[in-house]
């Protein structure tokens, strides 16, 4: 009997995926975003590793609308990447970030680069643990922060 029905049970999910992949356009939850601009601009010039322009884009997208978390994180990535990085200012835009999305994953990883880079080993060791509960496998970001600890790790034995 129970292998009945889960037999039974197993066919109607089957035939039912055809019908959920289908779509029917109607759901306005399942319409495609709008392109950012200003977001697509700020990753263009990450991609060049332009940092100077990252960060007066991702200043522009903040000055314009605060609450996108997107923005504080890749305007602090910005300053932390740039020459001589202001690190109270970067570390003041992680965390705004993470305010307005606590499950931003790359905010997590690029937090507990910067802890690194003080010198904060228990700090980044707790964005990797944040990460390690937000991932349900490993993710990049986990990973990217796991080496980037293990490395830290390695310099301060020699």
């Amino acid at each position: 009997m129970k292998r009945m029905l889960i037999h039974v049970i197993a066919i109607a999910a089957f035939n039912a995926v055809p019908a959920w992949a289908a779509g029917g356009g109607d759901d306005p939850n399942l319409r495609p975003e709008r392109r950012d601009a200003a977001l697509e601009a700020i990753q263009g010039a990450v991609a060049k590793s332009d940092w100077a322009q990252a960060r007066a884009l991702a200043r522009t997208a903040i000055e314009k609308d605060s609450a996108r978390a997107e923005y504080h994180n890749l305007y602090a990535y910005a300053i932390r990447k740039g020459a001589n990085p202001e690190m109270e200012l970067v570390f003041k835009h992680y965390n705004e970030a993470l305010r307005l999305d606590p499950k931003h994953r790359g905010a997590h990883e690029y937090l507990g680069e910067a802890y690194l880079m003080v010198g904060n080993l228990g700090k980044a060791k707790e964005q990797l643990k944040t990460l390690d509960g937000l991932c349900f496998f490993t993710c990049e970001e986990y990973t990217m922060l796991k080496k980037a600890v293990a490395d830290y790790e390695a310099r301060q034995a020699k």
